[in-house]
């Protein structure tokens, strides 16, 4: 504690970084970065005002349709009746009676439990981890495999490379590419604000200090994206701007030229790849369709082909890093892009190389390229599931509209259950899915649906049963990233608000009332796990010839902290040097520019070599007549997707309490848009209201909104009802990249823009539903 300061300090950690809460008399009244963090997150400052907001959830509580029918109610009431308050053991025995109910009627795969989300950066109470073991000792449950993140990069990058890595990391680090490093090409660009974020917490935010030292050290950097902001100003990236959803063209382009100009390293193709031959080509037209060369990639893009020919004359001079964004492959075909540029890296040669080469997702997370030895973090143990079905992260309303269907995914067909019951802890696909008006009327179909959660998001209005979750503040845990060099203590500031508790405990009781507790606990409270799971990670930590202190002397200190790695990591580097000792873990042991096995599946929508394929949502399409602008739904600035939107960091950004859109000035006049205006998106999907930002950030015929805001429906019981905050999910399709990756495609969206010139709708989201006494 300072000298002079009534203050006392608790260490602990979110998805934003670690921080210390100032408590005064009982209550947190604000945070302090983390003292070894260079480059501390502004969303930290959140912290305090979310905690004790409004919409915190007092105590269990019950929709009221549900607590007088039980399953037979009308669950059109989801989301729009109110609440009763219930105490804790009724909570908790009607919750573990709908489950032994559905498990005996329906069985263990009719419960879906993939409860997908960020959570807590905890490592003991994340609920996901905790809602899985706990269901995996009733006898399993419906799950879900990939995430929202990079659904089509981890299915289509193993194809390619051997490994998902390159898309989770680790990636070439920056020291490599600060040192290295002549030219870095990013499609997508490298997004700033999102490196504020790591999942699972992080002790220090390198990006910004990496990528100024870069610039510094005389890297060139362009930015290919429609979004100028996607590049910081310091870095004085060169900025190209192509039409959304063209970026494998572009690509194309590039590769076209190397090859027709004899830029290509044939060597390395021979010796590294297989399969360039028929790629070949198809992309020289040798196949009798049209070559993919510049001209017609600029013709597609609105890139000039002399800045294409350009580009890829000035990577093959040079030490030349390519990535891509996530978000590239959150769009229809999204595997194309991430195949194509692993080929384009193939024709330059440099895979493997310090500062060559390429990697995906710099800038998507702070932890992305961040230097850092191989260790071990603390993990929840989860065990198996014994029913083993999933579907893919993003097939939740195919799954809850039409059980019984079989889909393709990646080489398997997959039947959907009859899902019976939902179970979310942890996460709000109120957020996370697309198309929410068809989500809205998929949410339906199940008998129960049951949340944990500590503030009413739009999941919990539409659940039957909500039960109050404690924040990280309100009790004891542990965090660290694989991207990071930390391990942190997270120590209880303050007893739980209301009557919330912990989600270990919740499912502590649960396993209780269904017999299994000393199962689910394994004899532990929560101190004890703490010091469990630290210990096995202190063990593990000894092979990698590493000494973490014992736990009290962690738990004391607040963190541990690993050395930095003696040199920079450099991916596929083994293999550079000796591609037969150590091969690629692909069915040739090299990269597959051509896929036998991905051939084989015979899909028509991701063949077996990257290919141009037309997005049915994008600027050179016939719908674009109807609804002309191309949508980017990007991440915020001010929380962690719909985490923190209460606060008072993510209210500041709003225009007249709607999320704000930025729209180019062409497009605004065109509509007799101004700054400030309140507009209307919409599209035959759905639509919702924002607030116009005027700005040459972003390309002609594209408008940019950010995630995460609250669905706030004008009418909750109807699907197609207007949102009035401003959530872009109402607008997006729900359908998958592919029959290979089945990832989501928020990325592919065409709308029109109007001025709004009715009444404004209040906003609701940010305060508590109705209740009503029991």
């Amino acid at each position: 504690m300072p000298e002079g300061s009534d203050k006392q300090l608790k260490p602990s950690a979110t998805h934003w970084g670690a921080f210390s809460a100032e408590l005064e008399n009982g209550r947190v009244t604000g945070v302090r970065p983390f003292g070894r963090d260079p480059d501390p997150a502004p969303l930290i400052q959140a912290i305090p005002d979310a905690l004790y907001h409004e919409t915190r959830i007092d105590q269990p509580y019950v929709r009221q349709g549900y607590l007088e029918k039980g399953k037979d109610g009308d669950r059109a009431g989801r989301g729009a009746e109110p609440f009763v308050p219930v105490d804790w053991d009724t909570a908790l025995d009607m919750v573990a009676n709908e489950l032994a109910r559905v498990r005996e009627a329906h069985g263990n795969t009719s419960i879906f439990a993939g409860s997908y989300g960020w959570a807590s950066a905890g490592r003991l109470n994340h609920a996901r981890t905790l809602l899985h073991r706990f269901l995996n000792g009733l006898g399993g449950f419906t799950g879900q495999v990939t995430n929202y993140s990079y659904a089509a990069g981890m299915i289509i990058m193993p194809h390619v490379v051997g490994t998902a890595r390159v898309v989770s990391g680790p990636l070439t680090d920056w020291r490599s590419i600060t040192e290295n490093t002549k030219l870095m090409v990013m499609f997508g660009g490298v997004p700033i604000k999102n490196t504020q974020i790591e999942s699972g917490g992080s002790g220090e935010h390198t990006a910004q200090p990496w990528l100024r030292r870069a610039r510094e050290a005389g890297v060139e950097f362009v930015s290919i994206s429609p979004l100028r902001s996607d590049a910081p100003d310091y870095i004085e990236a060169e900025w190209l701007a192509p039409a959304p959803g063209s970026d494998t063209a572009v690509m194309m382009g590039l590769a076209q030229t190397l090859i027709s100009e004899g830029l290509h390293d044939t060597g390395f193709l021979e010796r590294y790849t297989t399969g360039f031959e028929p790629f070949q080509a198809y992309l020289m037209g040798e196949d009798g369709g049209q070559p993919r060369d510049a001209d017609w990639a600029a013709a597609l893009s609105g890139v000039p082909a002399e800045t294409i020919r350009g580009l890829a004359r000035r990577m093959a001079s040079t030490r030349t890093m390519l990535s891509a964004s996530w978000s590239l492959q959150r769009a229809e075909f999204g595997e194309q892009p991430y195949w194509m540029l692993t080929v384009l890296a193939s024709l330059l040669g440099q895979i493997g190389l310090p500062g060559g080469g390429f990697g995906f997702g710099y800038g998507a997370e702070g932890g992305m390229g961040n230097p850092r030895r191989p260790m071990p973090v603390p993990v929840m143990p989860v065990g198996r599931n014994p029913t083993g079905l999933n579907i893919p992260v993003a097939r939740i309303a195919d799954m809850l509209l039409e059980p019984g269907k079989t889909i393709d995914f990646n080489g398997e067909r997959i039947t959907y259950p009859d899902v019976k019951l939902v179970y979310w802890a942890g996460g709000n696909p109120f957020h996370h899915h697309q198309d929410l008006n068809r989500l809205v009327a998929a949410w339906q179909r199940p008998d129960t649906v049951i949340v944990h959660e500590p503030w009413w998001t739009s999941t919990a209005r539409h659940a039957d049963i909500v039960l109050p979750a404690t924040t990280p503040l309100e009790r004891n845990d542990v965090t660290a990233s694989s991207r990071d060099r930390f391990i942190l203590a997270m120590h209880k500031a303050i007893e739980p608000l209301g009557d919330a508790r912990n989600d270990f405990d919740i499912f502590s009781g649960l396993a209780g009332r269904l017999g299994f507790r000393e199962t689910f606990t394994e004899g532990r409270d929560e101190m004890d796990w703490l010091r469990h799971i630290y210990d096995v990670c202190r063990q593990q930590a000894a092979q990698f010839e590493a000494e973490l202190p014992d736990f009290e002397e962690f738990w004391e200190q607040g963190y541990v902290e690993f050395p930095e790695p003696d040199k920079p990591y450099v991916m596929f580097e083994e293999f550079r040097a000796d591609p037969t000792s150590f091969p690629l873990r692909t069915p040739s042991g090299r990269i597959e520019i051509f896929s036998e096995k991905i051939a084989s599946f015979g899909y028509d929508d991701c063949p077996g070599h990257p290919v141009w394929l037309e997005p049915r949502e994008w600027l050179g399409a016939e719908k674009a007549a109807e609804f002309p602008l191309h949508l980017i739904s990007n991440q915020p600035a001010t929380r962690l997707h719909g985490q923190m939107d209460i606060s008072g960091l993510s209210r500041a950004t709003k225009l007249q309490g709607r999320e704000p859109v930025w729209i180019h000035p062409d497009d605004a006049a065109a509509r007799d848009i101004s700054d400030g205006d309140i507009v209307r998106l919409f599209n035959e999907r759905g639509a919702c209201l924002a607030g116009a930002i005027v700005s040459d950030d972003v390309r002609p015929g594209v408008a940019r909104i950010q995630t995460g805001a609250w669905y706030d429906p004008l009418e909750p019981d109807k699907a197609g009802s207007l949102d009035r905050h401003g959530n872009p999910n109402v607008l997006t399709q729900d359908r998958g990249t592919s029959k290979l990756g089945q990832g989501p495609i928020a990325g592919s969206l065409l709308v029109n823009v109007e001025r709004w010139d009715g009444e404004l709708p209040e906003i609701t989201v940010g305060r508590r539903p109705n209740t009503k006494a029991r």
